[in-house]
């Protein structure tokens, strides 16, 4: 991971391309310095609620370029999806020094105080932040939030959740996000940390759903990819007996996504999806997508 410095510097760079006013800028800089070298917390914590004055909820738009750097700086760090405000939140966040202690008590108190705006800074900011284990708690009680705003901070885009949350919390945000309806192609590490615990609780949700004659996400049939069982069998049959579209693609490829032969029996008379999938014009990500445009 890159340290605070480089990450300072590339979010600095993020602001010079004119993506905020001269006068922002400028008194970004001032607010930085002032965090950095006052000894009161009171000089951070009034910058960070100001910011809002200063800049707008406009997404960075980044070039692709920016974007490989995020990752490079942070391993699976996506900050496409961040606006200029919790990047200046961000920004000043970084310049906010203290002994472990202090610091924590420092932003805990933020997490607790701070408005929906600049909790959401906080917890997307989370995989920069020192002392992730000491912050796991933070996350996981944030996780249950049924404000989709800081919700989506912690599950999507976040690479923090797939790399400390233990397995039973990992469960519960990747139900919370079927619940929500919340696009899974957006959590970090969902394919590599998929269990057969989870793929258990995606089925009994999803019948839960079919007794209750609602539909089911699309995406969650990627959660049982690697665990093609008996029940899972009979679940994807019903699936691909959908008029849905999006639901049978999804059914279709969880099934190309395992190796066992009935699963290669229920890919028969479906050729036409089955090469779209390997020409990879069928994706979870493309699903995901489509899933939520038809709900918007």
């Amino acid at each position: 991971m890159a340290s605070d410095i480089e990450m300072k510097r590339f979010l600095w760079k993020i602001f010079e391309k004119n993506r905020a006013e001269e006068k922002s800028i400028a008194w970004l800089r001032l607010k930085a310095e002032q965090t950095k070298n006052s000894s009161s917390n009171s000089t951070f914590f009034l910058a960070f609620s100001q910011a809002s004055r200063f800049f707008k909820k406009d997404n960075l738009e980044l070039s692709s370029e920016e974007k490989d750097q995020a990752k490079m700086l942070v391993p699976e760090f996506e900050l496409s999806h961040w606006d200029l405000l919790q990047t200046a939140r961000t920004y000043l966040l970084l310049h906010f020094q203290r002994a472990k202690d202090q610091w924590l008590d420092a932003v805990s108190q933020l997490f607790e105080t701070g408005d929906l705006y600049e909790q959401q800074a906080l917890y997307a900011s989370l995989p920069l932040m020192p002392f992730p284990e000491e912050l796991l708690s933070r996350a996981i009680d944030g996780c249950r939030t049924n404000m989709t705003l800081i919700f989506d901070a912690i599950a999507l885009n976040n690479p923090f959740p797939g790399k400390y949350f233990p397995e039973a919390n990992w469960n519960q945000l990747v139900l919370k996000s079927i619940f929500m309806q919340r696009p899974l192609y957006r959590i970090q590490k969902l394919d590599e940390r998929r269990n057969p615990a989870l793929a258990d609780i995606a089925s009994d949700f999803a019948h839960e759903r079919w007794a209750a004659g609602r539909d089911v996400m699309p995406e969650l049939w990627r959660l049982v990819v690697p665990f093609i069982k008996e029940k899972f069998v009979a679940d994807l049959k019903k699936v691909l007996a959908s008029n849905a579209q999006l639901e049978v693609e999804a059914g279709l490829l969880a099934l190309y996504g395992c190796e066992s032969e009935i699963a290669k029996q229920l890919l028969q008379g479906h050729n036409e999806v089955v090469m779209a999938i390997e020409y990879g014009e069928i994706t979870w990500e493309k699903i995901g997508r489509d899933f939520q445009e038809k709900r918007a």
